[in-house]
């Protein structure tokens, strides 16, 4: 597996020191960002499936452009505000999934405005969620469209069988305002024969007692490539892909030169020869460790492990001569891409062909309601 080469001083791949942005700051190559998205895009193609790219990895509207121009289908969002805001910043975007129970008088309200300006569908696991929104859309001009959320073995949200999948679809196709859009889940990685067991037994259910299921919706990162082995699927949501991370490193998904997400940081103190601090803690790298040791990866640097995070520090140690001076710069991979975007108003994206840093505004940072 290669790994991109980092010089201390000025970052492999990136313009001389004086433009670099001031840090820590996070990066983003936008060729590898392209060559991520049309690798699974292809993939989809060459498989008959849909994709449907989430945005919460991005939360970038020029971002979903690129994902709609390659051939995705629509775009997942997770929240209703992060739709909105993608919709403020890219209104021409057609279809959006919210794959998230919408409870609450006040979204419910968001959400029928959300409807008036996309061709918008959500999901439902319980009557409580499905009632809810059928009071809301009972005088809608159209009805909404809602996708039983199945449980196939990740245990968050979802109906834990095909028999209540087939229950809440029929609550669904009966209730004022709404309309039964088909199934969705978001499997465990590797969980394509989980999907394939569960969404087929409830595809014949459905079917059986007079529903057409038109759409199967699932989705993930880490085995993306394998999405193929549960053919039940129609379509594909994934996030991730776009930027990967050091947890897709480790699962196989992807090397560092898939990477297009890094944090840029500089080092603030040298304590003792096995020991430097860096100017991004948590705050930039985050928390989430991912079944991993450390809190990512600085590039060029294998033996170095950032083992420790305050809020604005950054603790990298090594077992022989860190070999840092204060004011030498790094690039990290963190463990997490999806959680490092939505902790600055802006990512900095580089291109080889226009070697210049770009400020790109995160759009839908913070966007959690």
């Amino acid at each position: 597996m290669t790994e991109p080469s980092a010089p201390i001083a000025v970052p492999a791949g990136l313009p001389s020191a004086g433009s670099l942005p001031s840090t820590p700051a996070v990066l983003v190559d936008l060729d590898i960002a392209r060559r991520n998205i049309r690798r699974l895009q292809d993939y989809a193609d060459t498989h008959g499936l849909k994709l449907r790219p989430h945005i919460k990895t991005h939360k970038l509207p020029d971002m979903a452009r690129l994902q709609l121009a390659a051939g995705a289908v629509g775009i997942t969002c997770q929240k209703i505000s992060e739709a909105e805001a993608m919709l403020e910043g890219a209104p021409e975007i057609a279809d959006l999934l919210i794959t998230y129970n919408i409870v609450g008088t006040s979204k419910l309200d968001r959400l029928k405005a959300l409807a008036r300006r996309v061709r918008l569908s959500v999901v439902a696991d319980s009557a409580a969620v499905v009632d809810g929104l059928s009071a809301a859309f009972a005088d809608a001009p159209a009805p909404l469209a809602v996708l039983v959320e199945c449980d196939t073995g990740a245990h968050r949200c979802g109906v834990a069988t095909p028999a209540e999948a087939n229950r809440l679809a029929h609550r669904i196709a009966a209730s004022p305002g709404l309309v039964f859009g088909g199934l969705m889940t978001y499997p465990p990685a590797g969980g394509e024969a989980r999907v394939e067991a569960f969404m087929g037994a409830a595809k014949a259910l459905i079917e059986a007692e007079g529903l057409a299921v038109a759409v199967i919706s699932s989705g993930g990162t880490p085995t993306m490539m394998d999405a193929a082995h549960a053919p039940v699927t129609t379509e594909y949501r994934a996030g991730t892909y776009i930027y990967n991370d050091r947890s897709l490193v480790a699962r196989g998904a992807c090397a560092w030169e898939d990477c297009a997400l890094t944090v840029l940081a500089t080092v603030v103190s040298v304590p003792a020869p096995g020991r430097a601090i860096i100017d991004a803690g948590s705050k930039t790298l985050t928390s989430d460790l991912l079944g991993l040791t450390g809190y990512g990866h600085v590039l060029g640097r294998p033996d170095i492990v950032i083992d420790q995070l305050s809020e604005e520090h950054g603790r990298l140690v090594s077992e022989d001569a860190i070999g840092f001076a204060v004011g030498d710069t790094v690039r990290i991979v963190p463990n997490h891409a999806c959680v490092v975007t939505n902790m600055v108003d802006a990512v900095h994206v580089v291109q080889d062909a226009e070697p210049r840093i770009a400020p790109w505004p995160v759009a839908a940072r913070g966007r959690i309601v």
